[in-house]
């Protein structure tokens, strides 16, 4: 099939899905064409039958602000037609969906292409609720022919705010489990050698609750040597580096930035703490349970369906800061118990998140539509 795909470029996880998902249906022998503003982060390096078409916004006068949406349908529509698309993923509802909408009616009825939407979560949970962007959310999946949401959470959720004429399908994210895997090649350059490493990965936006990971990290330096890895940006980093300062601990912690190599990185944890308000899936959580560390969030969301509490895992209440400092000390106090965790991990994310399992649901869906 010739499938065309819509992503935020930047370093978050519908980005991410949607590029790895681009790169495998490629492996498979798919044509993918990604449009986006930017080249996907994750798009690093040259791929067999995947190409990549910048989007570029022209400024008038008239504007107050750049029409992104339109300057994407518009590329979107001039792809599609000029190699032969079959079918347009689109990944977040706004503008993406919406952007594909419009090219699809730009063009002429035998040049019209399927669309499929993948819900990633505050498309829905933030934006789309928002009564500015409810409309333009709604019109978006009802438009497509056919949603897909990354977790039954989310798609309960969706379905508890919008009304749908057709079903959500719970389509889970994926890894490739021969690209994440337990390696600690770089941990002497992350901690010393008795130190634990407490790692936190995100997008640092308030959702994340950043600063509660300092603070839990506060409570596991008052028992013991530890590190704490910050990897990512956003918002929020002043607030956690304000609250290190305030708690004597700024000199314990390292922020990495984004990494584009993250399997690299999260194989040299101890623990990953993701302590969020809610996630709508949980892909740092799977990352890591495919390198073998065991994780702590929070018990809301789609990472219920991640982690597995006790085995994999230990979710906890939001905010409850020192029940996972708690879950954190009992892990390095037993290092049988962490090993075995993590082998766990990696067992759940082998049979129930690889992209074996999950790319020919996407696959199935995709012929279904185009048959």
């Amino acid at each position: 099939m010739r499938i065309g795909i819509t992503c935020h470029p930047s370093a978050g996880g519908s980005g991410v899905l949607a590029t790895e998902l681009g790169i495998a249906l490629a492996e498979r022998g798919h044509t993918v064409h990604f449009v986006a503003p930017e080249n996907p982060f994750r798009l690093t390096e040259y791929h067999e039958n995947v190409y990549s078409h910048a989007v570029s916004t022209a400024m008038y006068p008239l504007f107050q602000q750049p029409p992104g949406a339109l300057a994407l349908a518009a590329k979107i529509a001039e792809v599609a037609e000029e190699f032969g698309v079959d079918l347009w993923h689109a990944h977040y509802a706004i503008p993406n969906a919406s952007s594909a909408i419009l090219a699809r009616d730009m063009l002429p009825p035998e040049k019209r292409f399927q669309i499929v939407t993948t819900l990633h979560g505050t498309d829905i949970t933030l934006v789309g609720t928002d009564p500015s962007f409810y409309r333009v959310t709604l019109h978006a999946m009802r438009n497509s022919n056919a949603v897909t949401a990354v977790s039954d959470w989310l798609k309960h959720e969706t379905e508890r705010e919008f009304v749908l004429e057709r079903p959500i399908r719970t389509i889970h994210n994926f890894l490739d489990m021969d690209r994440f895997t337990p390696t600690t090649a770089r941990r002497s350059k992350l901690a010393e050698p008795d130190e634990k490493i407490v790692m936190h990965v995100s997008n640092f936006r308030p959702v994340k609750r950043v600063t509660d990971v300092v603070r839990v990290f506060k409570r596991i330096l008052e028992r013991m040597p530890a590190r704490l890895i910050m990897i990512g940006d956003g918002p929020e980093r002043l607030s956690a580096v304000g609250v290190a300062k305030q708690l004597g601990i700024a000199d314990r912690i390292k922020y990495l930035g984004n990494q584009e190599r993250i399997e690299t990185v999260i194989p040299c944890a101890d623990v990953i703490l993701q302590p969020s308000e809610h996630e709508s899936f949980g892909l740092v959580a799977l990352e890591a349970m495919a390198c073998e560390v065991p994780v702590i969030g929070t018990d809301s969301g789609g990472v219920r369906e991640v982690v597995e509490h006790g085995v994999t895992g230990y979710l906890c209440e939001v905010g409850d800061t020192e029940a996972m400092a708690g879950y954190a000390l009992a892990l390095f106090n037993d290092p049988e118990r962490a090993r075995e965790m993590g082998r766990q991990g990696r067992v759940r994310a082998l049979e129930r998140f690889s992209r074996e399992i999950i790319i020919p649901q996407y696959e199935a869906l995709y012929r279904e539509l185009v048959a």
